[in-house]
């Protein structure tokens, strides 16, 4: 399988983000309203904070395969035990930057949201640190990665529509 998404592309303020064609990521919510979060390891891009798994997306991959797949590699949950409820871009796209044309232009971030048919359990890989299933009203409280401290209220209150259009 082409995997030609591993690399940097360009962000705001000088800074670069991790998937030459964008990255995505997967918020899988319970019916007891806890969502999945993982606290990342030590060497990856924004380490020892917490966010959703996901990664960088392969030219050839929609924001959804990205993050089934890399859910699939990080969390071991598997795409038959999940419901896609909705995609969503969540940061970006930011333009290439013309004093950094080695990184890629365009980059953004796309949160996809998933129900599962209860808390599921986890088999972390090396990329997490741990996985835990996380109240809705505690997320906030965690030391979350910069990126997803921003994009959390709308992400919030998007996942707090779908969930409502579930009842």
């Amino acid at each position: 399988m082409l995997q030609d998404g591993n690399g940097w592309a360009a962000g705001p303020n000088g800074t670069r983000c991790w998937g030459r064609f964008g990255a995505a990521g997967l918020l899988i919510v319970s019916p007891q309203r806890t969502v999945l979060m993982q606290y990342r390891a030590d060497w990856t891009s924004f380490p020892l904070t917490w966010g959703v798994p996901g990664g960088a997306c392969d030219s050839h991959e929609t924001p959804e395969a990205t993050a089934l797949r890399e859910t699939a590699e990080e969390t071991g949950l598997l795409e038959h035990q999940l419901r896609i409820l909705d995609t969503q871009v969540t940061t970006g796209p930011f333009p290439a930057d013309p004093d950094r044309p080695e990184l890629a232009g365009g980059w953004k971030y796309h949160t996809v949201y998933a129900l599962a048919a209860e808390e599921l359990e986890t088999n972390p890989n090396e990329e997490s640190l741990e996985l835990r299933w996380v109240p809705l009203d505690d997320v906030d409280s965690l030391d979350l990665l910069p990126p997803f401290v921003e994009s959390w209220p709308r992400v919030r209150a998007h996942l707090e529509k779908l969930l409502e259009a579930l009842d």
